[in-house]
């Protein structure tokens, strides 16, 4: 029981609440805060067996927020030709040669209601620059299995199949 937080209802898990975000805000914000994040993760890179998870999951997490966004060249990708089928994706690594693929790019094609995807590496004839939506746009139409609309769409054709 916390002294100086009155009694009642709910003040406790308000009071808690209240205070966990308080030393993350202050954490953050400060030197102190940085440094023991930075000690952190170091510690974490440096640990065998866990560096190669945590550095994983890392590098997806800051690959959709923070300021190295990865996901942000959204393309088409022609996965069949008869009958012909289009997956929405984002280009990861345009130019494959470093591994001897000549004319090839890599393109990681997310699953819909998950974080889990696929990367292929595909032609580059293949593949087409999505022009019509921003790249956080694609994401939310691969992620939600393409059932989302744009703001601006016009729902002209409505009772079209």
């Amino acid at each position: 029981m916390v002294p100086f937080v009155p009694r009642g209802r709910g003040f406790g898990v308000i009071f808690i609440v209240v205070l966990i975000t308080g030393v993350g805000y202050l954490g953050t914000r400060f030197f102190i805060g940085k440094w023991l994040f930075e000690a952190f993760e170091h510690l974490m890179e440096r640990t065998p067996g866990i560096k190669y998870i945590f550095s994983s999951v890392r590098d997806v997490i800051k690959s959709f927020v923070g300021d190295k966004k990865r996901f942000n060249k959204p393309v088409w990708v022609c996965v069949n030709r008869d009958p012909e089928m289009w997956r929405i994706g984002f280009m990861t690594q345009k130019d494959m040669t470093y591994l001897g693929m000549e004319d090839k790019v890599a393109v990681y094609l997310p699953h819909s209601y998950a974080i889990s995807g696929w990367v292929i590496i595909i032609d580059s004839k293949n593949v087409r620059q999505v022009k019509e939506m921003t790249a956080g746009e694609a994401m939310k139409f691969a992620v939600s299995g393409g059932i989302t609309t744009t703001e601006d769409e016009t729902y002209a054709g409505k009772d079209k199949l």
